[in-house]
């Protein structure tokens, strides 16, 4: 007996995205936005802003990633959910799509966070991993064999 399971990327819906954002100006007359993010993982949201080169410092307050031009601040709100506060060379428009990459770069760290976990523990549930396929739309296929366990 097998089990196969897929783990297809995450991606954000366009509309919920723009929904979720903001525009004000601050005290210097900058643009800045604000968009809900579906990231809780503090960790992981550090290593998605590297993997879209920002340059990235995470703080009390929060993290702070920088592009040119651009700076997000990213703060926890009391849903555990981080918001980005998007500043600089930005609109509305600007500031979703950079949320965006940044949540795609998230999605494939999720991917592989719950890839290791899966391989790791595979084992103790009676599981042996056979094959391991990643398709075009990056999502991954494992299959796993049931090891007979003895009585």
């Amino acid at each position: 007996m097998s089990i196969s399971l897929i783990l297809v990327p995450l991606a954000v819906a366009t509309v919920a995205a723009a929904q979720a954002a903001s525009a004000e100006r601050d005290g210097s007359g900058r643009v800045v936005c604000q968009v809900r993010t579906r990231m809780r993982d503090e960790t992981l949201l550090a290593t998605a802003l590297r993997d879209t080169n920002a340059v990235v410092a995470a703080g009390a307050d929060g993290i702070t990633a920088d592009w040119a031009g651009v700076r997000a601040v990213f703060q926890r709100g009391a849903d555990g959910i981080w918001a980005a506060h998007v500043a600089g060379e930005v609109d509305e428009a600007r500031a979703v799509e950079i949320v965006r990459s940044v949540d795609v770069a998230y999605g494939r760290q999720v991917q592989g966070a719950v890839l290791e976990r899966l391989r790791a523990q595979a084992p103790a549930a009676g599981l042996r991993l056979e094959s391991e396929q990643v398709t075009e739309d990056a999502s991954v296929r494992l299959v796993f064999a049931v090891e007979e366990r003895t009585a």
